[in-house]
């Protein structure tokens, strides 16, 4: 009895803290963007790395061909690129054939700035990414602000990404 007490206030307290557990806290919120390098997807000779997103906003976006919830976020990133073109627009193309994630660009259009080959998955691993597709804000001074697990809809455009762009 006592330990179902126990048990019962440990439940009570997380109810009461309003968390959502669909939205796990990140440990990388307010911390320095993970150390990376990447080849573009168009342009295998060419390279991104951490210190070329260094003071801008960047929107960092995990995505693949195979991942359905990708492809119903994917037109809100040519609406944001279009109300804050000052906003770079980062996707990393993760765990995914280069031929398959160009023809599915090529079929809905590239709304990236760059697009990054994630192939190993090791980029992912260093921002701590669960599942596709997995959204990242970084300010100017390189922090991450901001991170959504899903598919971005409008209301959290609208209501969680944009009040922080201003």
């Amino acid at each position: 009895l006592i330990i179902l007490l126990i048990i019962c206030s440990f439940v009570l307290v997380y109810l009461l803290s309003n968390k959502d557990p669909n939205k796990p806290p990140s440990v990388l919120l307010n911390k320095d963007t993970p150390i990376f390098k990447s080849y573009s997807l168009y342009e295998p000779e060419t390279i991104i790395e951490t210190n070329d997103i260094r003071d801008r906003m960047v929107l960092i976006n995990f995505f693949a061909s195979w991942c359905v919830p990708c492809k119903v976020e994917h037109p809100l990133f040519f609406e944001l690129s279009k109300s804050h073109p000052d906003l770079y627009l980062l996707g990393f193309n993760h765990k995914d054939k280069e031929f398959d994630a160009k023809n599915y660009l090529s079929e809905s259009g590239n709304p990236y700035d760059f697009v990054g080959i994630d192939s190993d998955g090791m980029i992912a691993l260093e921002f701590g990414v669960f599942g596709l597709p997995e959204t990242f804000l970084i300010n100017k001074k390189g922090k991450v602000i901001y991170k959504f697990m899903g598919p971005l809809t409008k209301e959290v455009i609208k209501n969680e990404i944009q009040p922080l762009l201003h």
